[in-house]
């Protein structure tokens, strides 16, 4: 991974630190930018390598932040391992293929968006789930999932720019 990704990435970690500590919207909202931040994992590195990224990355968020320890690695880690499928799946072989870095201008804005809705809802469906762990009806995890992949979805979109810019 070169520099400026790594930097990105630790900054971005920090602003969720900071969203999960201080941005309390609603009991059904839960944002996080973590999904989209380990599809843009370069595709040098291994499925492997990602899903190790993906532990330390929701380790540390929830360390550092409000939540219960496990948590955001615990729904992290199957975001990493469908990565490579994802991508596969919305925008073809060849980029995977080639280990290009995965960007708008690349991929197209439609393509980009389907594979972070894809990314959040395995996410969020993980999380909400343990979260839950049955103590919660169906209809307020329903409410919560369809709220927080909105809100998700909408602020993934604004985090894009920074961690898979135009390389051309």
């Amino acid at each position: 991974m070169n520099r400026n990704f790594i930097l990105v990435y630790i900054l971005l970690l920090a602003a969720q630190m900071l969203l999960s500590d201080f941005v309390r919207v609603s009991p059904y909202v839960t944002l996080s930018i973590l999904p989209v931040m380990v599809l843009c994992i370069p595709l040098r590195n291994s499925p492997v390598t990602a899903m190790l990224i993906a532990f330390a990355t929701g380790l540390a968020v929830d360390f550092f932040s409000d939540g219960v320890l496990g948590l955001n690695a615990l729904a992290l880690v199957p975001v990493a391992a469908l990565r490579n499928p994802v991508i596969r799946l919305v925008a073809g072989n060849e980029i995977i293929e080639k280990k290009d870095n995965l960007s708008v201008p690349k991929i197209g804005l439609a393509k980009f968006s389907t594979a972070i809705l894809m990314v959040q809802a395995v996410f969020l469906a993980i999380y909400i789930l343990a979260d839950g762990a049955g103590t919660r009806s169906l209809a307020f995890n329903g409410i919560r999932f369809s709220i927080s992949w909105i809100a998700g979805y909408l602020l993934s979109l604004l985090v894009v720019g920074f961690l898979a810019p135009d390389d051309r």
